[in-house]
């Protein structure tokens, strides 16, 4: 660089900030004009084929006989493979190896076939052919192609509990003495909380395409949070080690969990049919098809006994959760563990005893679905809480408060983990005065007084929400930063982008790091040729792990030029900035481009990568007990409703929520991921259905059209969304906290101010049998019980 190059005398600007600023998602601009490209989306390669999955019609049965010559016949048509043509492994369990790619199935030395299916919509084989149409019309040949021998299927969770069948080993957490503190409790309740099951319902289906390498690699372009796994599901099935299989994900549109694991399946039968045929493969199920193939969230039926005093304080509580598990393990070890480290939520419980059992039915394998267990562990405390504030006749407002953690007592879990932030009374606080709580229950008891047919209902809830992995190592992360001689920056990171904003966070860290304008940050494509041994975007840790190491990334390449500069300019190292685009050694102002320009002269290293590990984390699966979380995220709801009593149909009036969110990265993003979890866990509590039948074990709710998720129409009117904005005590990147799944059990507030709007309509002290989703079925029987 030469003298003229460098300005001297220029007043240095202050740093804009680049984090902590509300900032338009990353690529808005493409969303908008339709121009964003999805898995779905990429060119595909000259010689493409086309795959699609012939499904099972049986939800349980032996697998007799197998005629594929109509289907091999059919036009366009290719190949048709089966579990025998699997070169490796026939599995995609995440944890457990007890999920097939395909149904199990050989065939014995004298052509005899012996296979298994386990649920309706179970893919039997795989249609590969010229078109995807043609792929489609032979596949539906499957059902008389393939010969089956029906078996009784299991198809409700009490059925399975019953023939002790499960697809983990049960699970059991405890404090103290429960059956002692039940039995000496002033009051004591028993009762239950069904809850049903949700379809993800992505707008993005599933989607892969396998495209076959040099030298045996295959690349795998697919719609997935996991990246990483779906690198190993492939070569396990292919049978060739991990670094031949090359994953790429550039976004979703949209996953809420189902595409954690459940991706793994059709990316491996679109490695399979490459690998066989050495041409590129695709597979995209239609909608119905994703849909009878998937898996969902976990449904659960929880039954309780408590005990407590005249206040309405917790002394005892022994539960038992019973979960509807599919037909294979999946994820539901880690679900069920943060569905028990859940069932305090935001309470002290004394003495505990919760039993967790996951049923196997002849259904899809329930899957990770955003909150993952911890709304259906949360929710179960709060119906106790909803009891015992009406069998005492008192404001469940003030049992709740009764009953919250404390901060220097009564603040350690029952899994034995110590709540170091409770902010959750001060935020209750706030939200009462903000949203006029207690003008509202009044006025909601005066109108329920003179409308005989239209009640009102009103509930406050809170949220307490662990940030972490249960899987200690999990909760790790790198990244990738290249800064270029244009002065532009690159980062690539483990994460997956799926509409949350992730990539957009971690480029305003980097962006702040190295004193950039936003613009001049870019982050590329998910690619575990990058960025290796990924965790899942899941666990709403995707900004705090990817956003960490992606900083750590830019803070050495910062390190170095700030050392570059002292050396060249003779400057101390705290007379060194970058902001702004810009760069001040001393009394030398100059663009940043031109600075990075004379460190890569000087053979400076402008690339780096970072790592990040969540430290103190430690956890006993067995004993069910450590320090699962880094930290806790709060928040809470108000939500008023309206219920018809004569058809049970309703509508939220309002909704007031006030969510924690540390020191935000973003609060443009983060308010539209509060408003978004709002809506998707109020559309799993109050309409969205899932529905098999109870003969066959098909899935009747497997469209838009019989599966009802929440429209426009059906947001609150009146929707507002505040942020408790404080700093993490936790050192999180900038403060921050996570925010992508806790606001979902927001959505709680809505369920319970239906039970409130029935409950006036019995005498007082009646406990509506109030089950989720609260359909107009569910509020009309529930109406009936407390009048009978």
């Amino acid at each position: 660089m030469t003298a003229s190059a460098v300005g001297t005398g220029v007043a240095f600007p202050a740093q804009v900030d680049r984090v902590g600023v509300e900032q338009p998602h990353e690529a808005a601009h493409q969303h908008v004009a339709g121009a964003a490209p999805y898995t779905d989306d990429v060119p595909v390669v000259a010689g493409t084929l086309h795959a699609a999955l012939g499904l099972s019609p049986v939800a349980n049965g032996r697998i007799v006989g197998l005629d594929l010559a109509e289907m091999q016949g059919m036009p366009g048509v290719v190949a048709v493979l089966t579990a025998a043509d699997i070169p490796g492994a026939n599995e995609c369990g995440p944890i457990v190896a007890d999920d097939p790619v395909l149904a199990e199935l050989a065939f014995g030395p004298d052509g005899t076939v012996e296979g298994r299916v386990r649920y309706v919509g179970q893919p039997v084989l795989v249609v590969v052919a010229r078109t995807r149409d043609q792929a489609r019309a032979a596949a539906a040949l499957a059902r008389t192609a393939v010969t089956i021998e029906p078996e009784p299927p299991v198809l409700t969770a009490r059925e399975a509990h019953r023939r002790g069948d499960y697809v983990i080993p049960p699970m059991h957490m405890a404090r103290g003495d429960s059956a002692a503190a039940l039995a000496a409790a002033p009051h004591r309740l028993t009762g239950s909380l069904r809850l049903g099951g949700q379809e993800h319902l992505y707008l993005e289906s599933q989607v892969a395409y396998a495209v076959p390498q040099e030298d045996g690699g295959m690349h795998v372009l697919c719609s997935t949070q996991h990246p990483s796994e779906m690198q190993h599901a492939v070569g396990g099935v292919l049978g060739v080690p991990v670094n031949h299989v090359q994953v790429t994900c550039r976004r979703m549109g949209g996953g809420f969990g189902g595409k954690e694991s459940q991706s793994a399946q059709f990316a491996c039968i679109a490695a399979l049919g490459a690998w066989i045929l050495g041409v590129p493969v695709k597979v995209r199920p239609d909608r119905d098809e994703d849909v009878q193939v998937t898996g969902k969230r976990h449904a659960v039926e929880s039954d309780w006994e408590v005990g407590f005093d005249d206040d309405g304080r917790i002394l005892a509580l022994s539960a038992t959760m019973l979960a509807d598990g599919g037909h294979s393990a999946d994820l539901s070890g880690p679900v069920m563990t943060r569905a028990l480290c859940h069932v305090d939520n935001a309470y002290w419980l004394p003495d505990v005893s919760v039993d967790a059992y996951c049923a196997r039915t002849n259904k899809q394998s329930s899957t990770a679905f955003r909150g993952f267990g911890g709304p259906q562990g949360a929710l179960t405390i709060e119906s106790v809480i909803d009891d015992i504030a009406r069998h005492l006749g008192l404001d469940p407002l003030v049992v709740r408060r009764n009953n919250f953690y404390g901060v220097d007592e009564r603040n350690v879990t029952p899994y034995g983990m110590t709540v170091p932030d409770n902010v959750i009374a001060d935020l209750v606080d706030r939200l009462v005065e903000e949203s006029d709580y207690e003008e509202r229950r009044a006025g909601v008891a005066r109108f329920n007084e003179s409308s005989p047919v239209l009640k009102r209902g009103i509930a406050l809830t809170p949220v307490k929400f662990g940030i972490s992995f249960n899987l200690s190592h999990l909760n790790q992360a790198g990244a990738l930063v290249h800064v270029y001689t244009d002065g532009t920056a690159l980062v690539n990171h483990g994460g997956t982008e799926m509409g949350q904003g992730l990539n957009t966070k971690v480029a305003q860290v980097v962006a702040h790091e190295l004193g950039l304008p936003l613009e001049r940050v870019r982050a590329t494509a998910t690619d575990t040729q990058k960025v290796p041994n990924t965790s899942a975007t899941a666990a709403s840790s995707g900004a705090d792990l990817n956003g960490r190491a992606a900083q750590n990334a830019a803070i050495r390449i910062r390190d170095r030029l700030v050392a570059f500069a002292v050396e060249r300019y003779s400057v101390a190292a705290d007379d060194v900035e970058l902001a702004n685009g810009l760069v001040r050694a001393g009394d030398r102002t100059m663009p940043f481009a031109q600075f990075v320009k004379a460190a890569y002269e000087a053979r400076v290293q402008l690339w780096s990568d970072g790592f990040y590990a969540t430290p103190g984390l430690h956890w006993d699966f067995e004993r069910v007990q450590g320090r699962p979380f880094f930290y806790f995220s709060y928040g809470a709801a108000v939500s008023e409703v309206l219920l018809d009593t004569l058809t049970g149909e309703h509508r939220v009036l309002r909704a007031d929520l006030l969510h924690d969110v540390g020191a935000s990265l973003n609060p443009a993003i983060d308010r539209g991921q509060i408003e978004g979890a709002y809506v998707q866990g109020v559309g799993w509590l109050t309409q969205e259905e899932l529905w098999w039948h109870p003969e066959t074990g098909a899935l009747a709710t497997f469209s838009p059209s019989t599966y009802k998720i929440p429209a426009v129409h059906d947001l609150p009117p009146d929707l507002r969304v505040s942020l408790w904005e404080s700093p993490n005590t936790s050192d999180t990147v900038h403060r921050s906290k996570a925010v992508g799944e806790p606001p979902l059990l927001l959505s709680f507030s809505a369920f319970l101010a239906l039970r409130d709007a029935v409950a006036a309509l019995g005498p007082p002290g009646c406990l509506p049998p109030l089950r989720a989703p609260t359909t107009p079925e569910a509020l009309l029987e529930a109406i009936d019980a407390v009048r009978a």
